[in-house]
């Protein structure tokens, strides 16, 4: 009897995930951008700093169709550990979820490059500012794909794509 009410008992929501929680699943590895996500304070630009490095560890070794090859997987990959991360955290778009900020910074990098330290810095900065403040199209794509399963995995990616996106249109400005 008491296994019975154990297992009908509902999980708790996972506010803050620890190590345990990183290594319980392959999901939530990747979702929690390796353990970057795990962050006490602001976990998305911790995330974002996680990226950041890995593309400069990477970047000797890619070309720009390894990149397209890379961040499409990622993306496809991310998209399944973000659903199955948010549903067992039973949070819809927990910010301990830095996969969404690491393959759209990763998009960002490989479109500004080449580019020095400043210009990636100016990139990060922007993509920051337009991951939190979350206005137009960020703010439609965080609103419209809201929720746990497939639909709401895509929008834990989709609002970061779309700060990515806002984060290059300034940049070409810039440029331009």
């Amino acid at each position: 009897m008491s296994e019975t009410l154990a297992a009908d008992a509902p999980t708790p929501v996972i506010h803050r995930p620890d190590l345990k929680f990183l290594l319980a699943h392959p999901a939530h590895f990747i979702a929690l951008g390796a353990g970057s996500g795990l962050s006490r304070a602001a976990p998305g630009t911790v995330g974002t700093l996680w990226a950041w490095a890995a593309f400069v560890l990477l970047q000797p070794l890619m070309t720009d169709l390894r990149w397209a090859a890379l961040i499409g997987a990622a993306t496809l990959v991310g998209w399944w550990a973000c659903t199955v991360t948010a549903r067992h955290m039973r949070i819809a778009d927990s910010g301990h979820i830095v996969w969404d900020e690491v393959v759209a910074f990763w998009l960002v990098l490989w479109l500004v490059m080449p580019t020095g330290f400043w210009g990636q810095l100016v990139a990060f900065a922007l993509f920051r500012l337009f991951d939190a403040v979350k206005i137009g199209p960020m703010a439609w794509a965080d609103r419209t794909f809201k929720g746990f399963g497939p639909r709401g995995g895509f929008g834990i990616l989709l609002d970061d794509f779309a700060a990515a996106l806002c984060t290059l249109l300034v940049i070409a400005l810039w440029k331009y």
